[in-house]
């Protein structure tokens, strides 16, 4: 597998985080993942993109990324530089979105609750871990299968795709 682990600074967030938040729907008329960047989080922390640096992870509790099935909310994320999001629980579409533009993403209740902005943070996917190493605690997330490891290591399903078709 790819040995994929992250260490940055974690940015703290609620539950119910929805896609609007994520990226405000008046931002929506670009494609481009710089644009999208610069507004990610911007209506729940303004200074978000100003503090956020690449390798930083996102902290939240339940329910992270709900209401639209909007795209652009995992891209906005990962163009701005998370290596990784870290929550209680992921809506659905929001999980499967993440997956296929390769944005990393751990279900880890107990590391969620207990970090706090700031906190040091290593997440390696392929063990399943999340170690704070300001508390100095490790922590087991769920683990990914093999098969959306691959995907999340090739930049998303249509680096995986592609990958694939250079296997035949």
């Amino acid at each position: 597998m790819s040995g994929m682990v992250f260490e940055g600074t974690a940015h703290k967030f609620g539950r119910d985080v929805d896609t609007d938040v994520i990226i405000p729907a008046r931002h929506l008329k670009t494609t481009s993942p710089d644009e999208l960047a610069a507004h990610c989080m911007e209506d729940i922390d303004r200074d978000f993109i100003n503090r956020v640096k690449p390798g930083d992870i996102i902290v939240a509790e339940q329910n992270f990324g709900c209401g639209s099935s909007r795209e652009q909310a995992p891209v906005a994320i990962k163009a701005a530089g998370v290596a990784c999001v870290v929550a209680v629980s992921f809506a659905r579409i929001f999980y499967r979105n993440a997956i296929n533009i390769g944005l990393p993403i751990l279900v880890c209740p107990e590391a969620a609750r207990e970090t706090e902005s700031g906190d040091l943070l290593r997440v390696d996917l392929d063990k399943g871990e999340v170690t704070n190493l300001t508390r100095g605690k490790v922590y087991e997330a769920e683990r990914f299968p093999e098969f959306m490891q691959k995907i999340v290591a090739a930049g998303g399903l249509m680096g995986y795709v592609k990958e694939r078709q250079k296997e035949q």
